[in-house]
């Protein structure tokens, strides 16, 4: 007989005898962790593309709302167009030589266009910039014959004035800042700071000026040479430019070309300027048209998401390519 008390051990039963195959376990696990990737790879998908296209109905939004530059008015009748000419002159600013010249080219093109200002306030910057719109700025003029007015604001130096130069006559405040007829190039040195600090610059270059203007090498006379006679050149087309515009109009001034700036009523004086005027003045009486129409070319808040949105794709993909060799 069986000790009542004694507990007893249920025996095992074969597998054969439960109907489930050896390994069910495994596979079963196997299965729901599969299932989990692939829901989460499809949720994935769906939130990205829900943003994506969250993305571009914004940016179609902002970019039928938004103003992306040109007439603001009815350019059917007689007006003053106005082209703005503001902040850092590059490549990458508003002040672009792309849309300036656009700006400019659809302003001489519209037959109601009696006279174009170039509204200028800017500390100046690039001159391949500003040489390409005075070239540009040139040949309009001849080509359409319209006369341009240049109406100075808080300031017209340097790449500014290259632009100015251009027109046929230049008018400021009275305390606007204009001149600096000059070309810098800056930069810093930090050898005696890496010698005090024991730091060793290991440079290695193919052709034996490519680390000129390095600012961790010393510069040697002969690489300051080089570039002082860069600076003289650009200088010497700056100068012949605004001769070419200004002509006899210069009073024969020392320090006119050396970089120097001065207020709108020594700009006068000096033949730098023309008159003191404001922009509703150069259109009520010089132009004879009262009505402005903005022509100024400007990137709108669609077009600065659309280049944050593709950098940001090329940074991804570069990332990519850069991983590649680790995963051969």
């Amino acid at each position: 007989m069986t000790d009542p008390l004694t507990p007893v051990t249920p025996e095992p039963v074969p597998p054969s005898a439960s109907g489930l195959k050896p390994g069910w376990e495994r596979e079963t696990m196997e299965r729901l962790v599969f299932e989990t990737l692939r829901e989460q790879r499809t949720a994935r998908r769906w939130r990205n593309f829900t943003r994506l296209a969250w993305l571009v109905f914004f940016i179609f939004v902002i970019w039928t709302l938004g103003w992306r530059g040109g007439p603001s008015k009815d350019k059917s009748l007689p007006h003053t167009a106005v082209v703005e000419v503001k902040g850092e002159i590059s490549s990458d600013s508003d002040a672009s030589a792309e849309f300036i010249v656009a700006a400019m080219r659809a302003a001489f093109e519209d037959p109601g266009a009696q006279g174009i200002v170039l509204l200028i306030n800017s500390p100046g910057g690039s001159p391949v910039q500003a040489g390409i719109v005075n070239d540009e700025l040139r040949r309009l003029k001849a080509k359409y014959n319209k006369p341009v007015y240049a109406v100075v604001e808080e300031s017209c130096a340097s790449a500014a004035y290259y632009i100015a130069a251009a027109a046929d006559r230049i008018y400021v405040d009275k305390a606007s800042i204009v001149g600096s007829i000059g070309v810098l190039m800056d930069g810093f040195g930090f050898t005696g700071l890496m010698d005090k600090l024991g730091v060793e610059r290991r440079l290695m270059t193919a052709g034996e000026n490519k680390g000129f203007l390095d600012p961790f090498s010393p510069q040697t006379e002969r690489h300051r040479i080089h570039a002082q006679a860069m600076l003289d050149q650009i200088h010497k087309q700056f100068i012949d430019v605004v001769k070419t515009g200004r002509g006899k109009r210069l009073k024969d001034t020392p320090e006119l070309f050396t970089g120097l700036f001065w207020t709108g009523q020594q700009a006068v004086d000096m033949g730098l300027a023309d008159q003191m005027a404001n922009l509703d003045f150069v259109a009520r009486e010089v132009i004879k048209a009262e009505e402005l129409v903005d022509y100024t070319r400007r990137e709108n808040v669609a077009e600065r998401l659309a280049k944050r949105f593709g950098a940001s794709i090329g940074e991804g993909a570069m990332r990519a390519m850069r991983a590649l060799p680790a995963l051969r």
